[in-house]
């Protein structure tokens, strides 16, 4: 996917970003929460514009990206749905909420629907295992959610 974000609006916010965090490398986790957090992904342009603003490899950027499940290079739905697939989530049949939320849903884990609203992902553990399972939407917590219950709380962020 391509970014449609403006290449100066990108540098721009880059650079801001970049010196509340003193331009130091070792606050590259931080700088790019703070970046996914504006842009809401992180693209490889605005992966580009952290490396060279803290003068460091892109490859180096690319990796952390890439091995931390929080961030994401594909925009997420207004309303990004994350099922917990931890041991105690799993065990309670959260293979069975996400499929549910699939259906319900028409896209599989990893997806956006048409229509940009809902992001479907799912997680290794969020630590709430005592409700397990577990679906968050945002920062909205559901516990004990059973496959049944994808519709009605997938009702409740009709706009």
């Amino acid at each position: 996917m391509t970014c449609s974000i403006n290449q100066q609006i990108i540098k721009e916010k880059i650079v801001e970003i970049c010196s509340e965090f003193k331009n130091d490398p070792d606050d590259l986790i931080a700088i790019l929460h703070k970046a996914q957090g504006h842009f809401g992904f992180l693209p490889s342009e605005v992966q580009q514009a952290v490396a060279e603003q803290l003068r460091i490899p892109v490859s180096k950027v690319f990796g952390v990206v890439t091995f931390y499940s929080y961030f994401t290079m594909e925009p997420k739905g207004k309303y990004p749905i994350s099922i917990c697939m931890g041991t105690a989530c799993y065990v309670k049949g959260a293979e069975k909420v996400l499929g549910d939320f699939e259906t319900k849903l028409k896209i599989k884990n990893g997806q956006t629907t048409p229509d940009g609203k809902f992001s479907l992902n799912t997680l290794r553990c969020i630590g709430a295992c005592g409700l397990a399972p577990v679906v968050m939407i945002g920062e909205k917590v559901y516990g004990g959610v059973k496959p049944e219950d994808a519709g009605k709380i997938i009702s409740e962020y009709k706009d």
